[in-house]
């Protein structure tokens, strides 16, 4: 089953409804009826691959990219192929970075290293590896931020970004910026808006909030990006993370993509 549709449902966002097998199997359904035919793999109740596999047929749609913590990718690596093989899937990004593996510019250094190597090994079997960004990688280590010490020391055939535009933002950077200057080297992005709810940033439903939507997808435009993810860590605005979804899915295909 292939397609060439660009947006794409993170299941994070929907976490409180994917704690068991069945649970699964009826969000997946529920994504695809508001029209989104590709997931990215996480927050999910433990399950065997075989079992989402077939779930994932059942409800049509396809896992494009799949969330990996560092401590799998480290010790569980083998067994994590095995499951992107099962599910057809040849993205996986490292989700999150721990406070002790990026204390300073040296660990971030050796994080580049590190993730260059395991980049290696998955490239052999078919897979991009990639870092997901939250908001710490634009703390600055003398002229550089995390997040460009990380890309400047790793090789890019094997570590692409998945860059996400809220904790871009969040941490003081122009997520378009980010999107253009990755240019050949991010074939996904995360999706989110940026808003601000008594005085404090929230997350928002894409177009419903302040960043700038037409420079950051010109920008994945000309970079290269094939999938548009769209995430929500909490819905502050709609309390109702399938509403959420519907809204950025709506909004998106307004805006030109598929």
């Amino acid at each position: 089953m292939t397609r060439s549709s660009q947006l794409t449902a993170q299941l994070y966002s929907l976490r409180d409804f994917l704690k068991s097998p069945a649970d699964i199997a009826a969000t997946l359904k529920r994504v695809r009826r508001m029209g989104y035919e590709n997931v990215q793999i996480s927050g999910l109740a433990p399950i065997d691959a075989g079992e989402l596999k077939l779930m994932l047929d059942d409800a049509g749609v396809l896992a494009v990219g799949y969330h990996a913590s560092l401590q799998r990718l480290r010790d569980d690596l083998a067994g994590m192929i095995r499951e992107l093989h099962t599910w057809g899937t040849r993205y996986a990004a490292l989700a999150y970075l721990d406070a002790n593996e990026r204390k300073d510019a040296s660990a971030w250094k050796a994080r580049a290293k590190e993730l260059t190597r395991l980049g290696k090994i998955l490239k052999k079997e078919g897979i991009t590896l990639q870092y997901h960004n939250h908001a710490f990688e634009m703390q600055r280590f003398g002229l550089m931020t995390g997040l460009e010490i990380l890309y400047a020391n790793s090789d890019p055939r094997y570590l692409q970004a998945e860059i996400d535009t809220h904790w871009i933002a969040r941490g003081g950077g122009d997520p378009a910026a980010w999107c253009a200057c990755l240019k050949g080297r991010m074939d996904q992005v995360h999706l989110k808006d940026a808003a601000m709810l008594d005085n404090q940033p929230i997350f928002a439903e894409i177009g419903e909030g302040n960043l700038n939507w037409p420079a950051i997808l010109k920008a994945c435009k000309r970079s290269g990006v094939k999938h548009y993810i769209v995430e929500q860590d909490s819905c502050p605005i709609t309390n109702d993370p399938f509403k959420s979804l519907a809204i950025s899915y709506k909004n998106l295909r307004a805006m030109g993509l598929r």
